[in-house]
Parts: structure tokens; C-alpha cells; sequence
């Protein structure tokens, strides 16, 4: 009974990524929640800032830039038909932006537990 190994302690590349994309997470629903509560001009201008910054991230030459590129490009177009005055398209975007703040939230949220408990295994 006393042959249990205590369980290794989480590499520090691992906690710096969980870290990381915990931060990256919670920063990026926040932001979606603020985008997706802009009124009419201001939401489009954000979005088409965010679509921009993430084209610029979509066609870089590091390929672990484009994932999040991708994701950025499309909020911000969906930011941009949110903040129009079209209906119908306003709603549907917005729907769809508010889903993707709650997912950025929840894996933020879930990264960060698991940042603690590797952080804590290390003490």
C-alpha cells in the first residue's frame, strides 16, 4: 500500500500555456460581451478594428498565429452585422457573438482551474 507515487508536478511550458490561453479567454468574452453591447456606430467600427487586426493574424507566416486570427476575423465581422441596423442579420450575429463570449469565458475559466492545480502541485 505505501508503492503510491505522488503525481509529478505540471512542467512549467504547460502552465505558461494553460496561463496564457486562461488570460487570452476571459479577456477575449469580455470583449466580445463589450462588442456585442456597442450601439450602432461604435459596434461597427469595433468590429471592422477586430476583423482588420485579425486578417492581419490570419495571413502572418507563424502558423500558431492563424488559429486566432481566424477566430478574431470572424468576431469582428460578426461584430459588425450586430452592430447594423438590419434586424433580422443584427440578431442572428448577435446570438452567435454572445455564444462565442460564453465559450471564451468557460474555457478561460476552465484553464485557469487547471493553471491552479498545476501551479499548486508544484508547491
Amino acid at each position: 500500500m505505501n508503492d503510491m507515487v505522488p503525481e509529478r508536478p505540471t512542467p512549467p511550458h504547460v502552465l505558461t500555456k494553460q496561463g496564457v490561453a486562461a488570460v487570452g479567454g476571459i479577456a477575449g468574452g469580455i470583449l466580445l460581451l463589450i462588442m456585442r453591447a456597442l450601439p450602432f456606430p461604435l459596434g461597427i467600427i469595433a468590429g471592422a478594428v477586430a476583423a482588420l487586426v485579425g486578417a492581419g493574424a490570419l495571413f502572418s507566416k507563424d502558423p500558431e498565429d492563424r488559429k486566432p486570427g481566424m477566430i478574431i476575423t470572424l468576431a469582428g465581422i460578426l461584430a459588425v452585422i450586430a452592430g447594423s441596423p438590419i434586424p433580422g442579420l443584427k440578431n442572428f450575429a448577435g446570438f452567435f457573438l454572445s455564444i462565442g463570449a460564453v465559450g471564451l469565458l468557460a474555457m478561460g475559466i476552465w484553464k485557469g482551474i487547471k493553471f491552479l492545480k498545476g501551479l499548486k502541485s508544484r508547491s
